[in-house]
């Protein structure tokens, strides 16, 4: 594989300041107590669980590319909890576990801020929150359903916004309202990927880089085999993410879209005229999502998400996620509409890379093939910086077989048959995604969404915005004053 196809605007930002050499690819037979297959936030964050659990466990840990070079090191820095999913959490595990992992998950925010401080890693982390917008009538207050529930547990995670607040705080007067979280903080993706590197390499892991894996022995033990090597081990843990569609049993539980961000030139003058200083994460309701963010130079980095982009077909993730996005064009005009007054402000990078999505919007661990010697991760679908703090947690507890609240946890659940096989999957897919930006479009105009576009769109995997309910009410009123749940 071509190197250079996986870089983005962050990774190339983070090798420059980044002095260490490539960990050696893997060039001998070795053994291990665990073997890990991905080197990015799941894989790290399990790396780092298991030597801080049991010190003297003999890790190694394989990665295709660089550390960071994957959907780590090129998703748009937002860490977030998932309060935002907190109905589909009740969904899935009921109320009270529900609770418990939302909390969870805003906690683990603070830890991966803690974890950055405590080990020096400069990942420009800026704890300040994240605002749920809504750009045209329809979705304003989607995210009431989801406020009420929570508060009806006592908890108050958001505080929702007026026109002029979220105008203040957006940086544009594009968004009509929003809902403010502060368990949330944005991040340089891929510096915060190899600063967990460095210090995975301190606690002892064996990484080898540029050790793509070709095969994978379901035996016992189970061995991972690469171009020039073979890791035989006791327990085996595949943190691959969208590329462990491969598996058929993973396979049916999620589909893999690329997901599609650009960034200007430094532009700190131009947006600090807008009064966005603080380059505050913002993602609006769209089904097909818009979302954007500051970085430490000045810069705006803007993207799109949901199914926007390319698919992949079958079991196969290749050139479709890699490289310059094929939506750069729709997503300078979508910037430019978004931010008039920068209309004249061109793009200096764009890139694309591999989102996991499942049913839900959550994820699932489990065993490949019910072998318990053999754990896996997959379907974050697009919010994994936060989440794969847990997921250390959760894989690392399946792997040394601890009965705890992690390994116990609703996650832990086998992948079900959620999505059909191919063709069907791919050429529906498309279908939903025509269906989306139907319906996209007409909330825009303002006009009715056709009953057509109505339909599929109830067939996609869950968003941000759990819209279908909240359109079954209609459109919300914008709020004029700004109103705390609690």
């Amino acid at each position: 594989m071509d190197q250079q196809l996986s870089r983005s605007f962050w990774l190339d930002e983070a090798l420059a300041r980044d002095d260490e050499l490539p960990a050696a690819a893997l060039a001998a037979n070795t053994v291990a107590d665990v073997c890990i297959v991905g080197g990015g936030y799941t894989g790290l964050w399990t790396a780092i669980q298991l030597k801080t659990a049991e010190p003297g466990l003999d890790v190694v840990l394989l990665e295709r590319d660089l550390c960071g070079s994957g959907a780590s090191g090129r998703n748009a820095g937002f860490i977030l909890s998932w309060w935002s999913k907190f109905l589909s959490l009740v969904k899935l595990c009921g109320e009270h576990e529900a609770l418990a992992i939302a909390r969870a998950s805003a906690a683990a925010v603070g830890s991966v801020i803690a974890f950055c401080h405590e080990h020096d890693i400069d990942a420009d982390i800026r704890h300040e929150g994240w605002l749920w917008s809504a750009t045209n009538r329809a979705q304003v207050g989607l995210w009431r359903g989801t406020i009420d529930a929570i508060a009806h547990h006592g908890a108050a995670p958001f505080v929702e916004l007026n026109t002029d607040d979220v105008a203040r705080r957006s940086g544009t007067r594009a968004n009509l309202a929003g809902a403010y979280e502060r368990d949330a903080a944005r991040v340089q993706p891929a510096l915060l990927a190899r600063g967990l590197r460095r210090v995975a390499l301190a606690l002892g892991v064996r990484i080898h880089e540029n050790t793509p894996l070709i095969d994978l022995e379901e035996s016992s033990p189970p061995v991972v085999r690469t171009p020039r090597g073979a890791v035989t081990a006791r327990k085996v843990v595949l943190a691959m993410n969208a590329w462990s569609i491969r598996w058929a049993p993973i396979r049916k539980a999620m589909v893999v879209v690329s997901g599609d961000m650009i960034v200007t030139p430094p532009i700190p003058e131009r947006l600090a005229a807008l009064g966005w200083q603080d380059g505050l994460p913002v993602s609006d309701g769209r089904a097909l999502i818009h979302y954007w963010r500051g970085t430490r130079d000045g810069r705006l980095a803007f993207g799109k998400g949901g199914m926007s982009g390319a698919f992949s077909f079958g079991g196969t993730v290749g050139t479709e996620v890699e490289g310059a996005s094929s939506l750069r064009g729709y997503l300078s005009d979508a910037m430019h509409a978004t931010f008039p007054s920068l209309a004249d402000v061109g793009v200096a990078k764009s890139w694309r890379g591999p989102v996991d999505r499942t049913r839900s919007g959550l994820p699932f661990f489990w065993y490949l093939d019910q072998a318990r010697h053999i754990v896996f991760a997959a379907g974050f679908s697009g919010n994994g910086i936060g989440p794969c703090h847990l997921a250390g947690r959760i894989l690392s507890s399946l792997t040394l077989e601890r009965q705890d609240e992690w390994s116990a946890c609703a996650l832990v659940r086998a992948p079900t048959r959620d999505f059909p096989p191919e063709p069907f999957r791919y050429v529906g897919s498309k279908l939903i995604r025509r269906a989306l930006l139907a319906r996209d479009g007409a909330d825009d105009a303002g006009r009715p969404v056709p009953l057509a576009a109505r339909l599929l769109a109830r067939l996609a995997p869950a968003g941000l915005s759990p819209f279908e309910a909240a359109k079954q009410d209609g459109a919300a009123s914008i709020p004029t004053t700004p109103a705390t749940h609690s």
